[in-house]
């Protein structure tokens, strides 16, 4: 049977646009390392090697880039899914596809069409932005603790809610160093920019994870079968947050480095 010569290429493609964040983080690490190590390394068959290192994390960026537009084109098209709101009150919804998409500008960490929901209740105070005050302790947002439910029917395969939550961003100075930190923070992968997280894998496939959550919170674990609606964490303000909020995202992959959205 004759290969299909198409077929491969655009399984590679896809499998290069699956792992670009990886590849991406790699390519990073060896120019960093083969930039700095260079200068510091005495021996010499090291310090060649050492050099050719930034060239490589070079051609792995290029190579990124060559497969973006192609990649998203051959991802696989998803019907669109209802699942249960992770959150009850009032809330708005900012960084949605409603106003664009990718929602978070990027398609990074299967985050394409994810949903930032800000809780504004109407009896409590949710602090204005840029009223004066740089940082801001999260306990001064209603959404802080509020309870943070599973989207889906399904078991629980990714848990972590050991990351502290931080003070909220509430000015123009501290939304620059929000940007600033969060390219810090890319160094270290989606685990920093999301925060504490809970991933629940639905019986159709489908991965509904939840960011942000307050540490220390969560009050499942891998492998328990939950219901949609069920509380699972609380709000909080781990990773590259600006505010307390809940941010939701569907994937089909339980990892953000290769997963993408399900619309």
């Amino acid at each position: 049977m004759a290969s299909d010569p198409n077929g491969i290429v655009n399984r590679l493609i896809r499998a290069i646009y699956r792992g670009r964040g990886v590849l991406l983080f790699v390519s990073i690490i060896a120019i960093f390392t083969g930039t700095i190590g260079a200068q510091f390394v005495p021996f010499v068959p090291l310090m060649r090697v050492l050099s050719v290192l930034p060239v490589v994390g070079i051609l792995g960026m290029l190579l990124v880039l060559a497969v973006v537009i192609p990649g998203v084109k051959l991802l696989p098209q998803w019907q669109p899914l209802t699942v249960t709101p992770p959150i009850t009150g009032r809330w708005m919804a900012l960084n949605s596809p409603a106003t664009r998409v990718p929602s978070h500008g990027v398609r990074a960490y299967g985050q394409t069409h994810a949903v930032d929901l800000v809780f504004d209740p109407e009896d409590r105070v949710r602090p204005e932005f840029g009223t004066g005050i740089v940082l801001r302790y999260p306990t001064d947002y209603p959404a802080f603790g509020e309870p943070v439910r599973a989207m889906i029917d399904g078991v629980v395969v990714r848990v972590t809610d050991s990351q502290r939550d931080h003070r909220a961003r509430a000015s123009l100075v501290g939304f620059g160093y929000m940007m600033v930190e969060g390219t810090i923070r890319e160094f270290g992968g989606p685990r920093f920019i999301v925060g504490n997280y809970i991933t629940i894998r639905g019986d159709d496939g489908v991965f509904a994870l939840v960011a942000h959550v307050k540490q220390r919170s969560a009050i499942v674990r891998v492998g328990d079968r939950v219901t949609a609606g069920q509380t699972i964490g609380a709000c909080g303000n781990s990773g590259n947050s600006s505010e307390p909020h809940v941010h939701a995202q569907l994937m089909d992959r339980a990892s953000p480095w290769t997963g993408h959205e399900c619309r």
